[in-house]
């Protein structure tokens, strides 16, 4: 079955049309893993990565970039977001970023859970890279993956 969306129509970059979507409420929750070396969580827990609090810094860094969703993804729409939650958390040598994202809008928010979760983890990486190096420069253990969409709802307003 052909999809009736498109974002290109011959050859020309085309917006979905929501206009006439109504507003429900919406809420997208995506989550995603960087895996680090034991000395490099051992420092994240300790609280002595030079950089600061790492935690702190992509929280701050994934809410930015929920809002700033559709400047980086083509074709997704400017949208008012109600909230942004993101959880970031420790399990063995992997830390966890997890990003609930709710708007009352005509178009669902997982683009803006997803791409918070991107820059969330990002931001632990530039924030720990020069523990994580080994003595060629390299970073054998640091893989950012499993970035994902873990829920999507929508609510009607009656």
């Amino acid at each position: 079955m052909e999809s009736t969306f498109t974002h290109i129509e011959n050859d020309r970059a085309v917006m979905v049309d929501i206009g006439n979507k109504v507003n429900i409420l919406r809420r997208a929750t995506a989550c995603g893993d960087i895996v680090l070396r034991d000395a490099t969580i051992g420092k994240i827990l300790n609280g002595s990565v030079e950089k600061g609090n790492v935690f702190s810094t992509a929280r701050i860094a994934s809410i930015l970039a929920v809002k700033r969703t559709p400047d980086l993804i083509p074709m997704c729409h400017q949208i008012s977001i109600s909230s942004v939650d993101v959880d970031m958390s420790i399990h063995g040598n992997v830390v966890r970023a997890r990003v609930e994202v709710s708007s009352v809008g005509k178009t669902g928010v997982e683009m803006e859970a997803l791409t918070g979760v991107s820059v969330a983890l990002l931001t632990v990486w530039d924030m720990v890279k020069s523990a994580e190096k080994d003595d060629t420069g390299n970073y054998p253990e640091t893989c950012i993956n499993n970035i994902r969409v873990i829920e999507k709802v929508k609510h009607d307003q009656k």
